[in-house]
């Protein structure tokens, strides 16, 4: 069957599409950016006022945390719901990001099998749950643990 006289050639319509698709993505992404960067903030404070409270196995807060537990509970603050363990948060979250990315409100993963999280605090800090019997605090992330960093995501989008 032959093509219809009358079609534009599909190249000629892609070009103009592709610049609409881009500035509707630009203005949806800028609104995103800021909605996803509040949330952060909010997460973030929110991990800062955990600060001092225990440790435990399994905990989601409120007054004790395991990692995943704080940084799921500080999210779910902010309006954002995560799975449970490390592992399900990282898989989950579709937003990875790089050591050398990571802004405030991200979630720091180390070790093999992301076995421990944190949340980015900035200005290379972060808080994070670090094990039994000691408190969540806020940490200055050095070589220790660039060395064991395993990935980070960017919740709330």
């Amino acid at each position: 069957m032959a093509a219809p006289v009358n079609a534009a050639p599909p190249a000629a319509a892609a070009p103009q599409r592709a610049t609409l698709a881009s500035a509707q993505s630009a203005q949806i992404s800028a609104a995103r950016k800021a909605r996803q960067k509040q949330r952060a903030g909010k997460a973030v404070a929110y991990a800062y006022k955990q600060i001092g409270d225990p440790y435990r196995y399994g905990a989601t807060g409120p007054g004790s945390w395991d990692c995943s537990g704080l940084a799921g509970g500080a999210w779910r603050k902010a309006g954002v719901k995560l799975p449970r363990t490390t592992q399900q948060i990282y898989k989950a979250v579709g937003h990875k990001v790089s050591w050398k990315g990571a802004v405030k409100g991200d979630l720091l993963f180390f070790y093999s099998g992301k076995s421990h999280m944190g949340v980015y605090a900035g200005k290379g800090y972060m808080i994070h749950a670090p094990s039994s019997g000691k408190r969540v605090k806020k940490i200055k992330l050095n070589g220790y643990y660039k060395r064991n960093f395993t990935g980070g995501v960017r919740p709330g989008y």
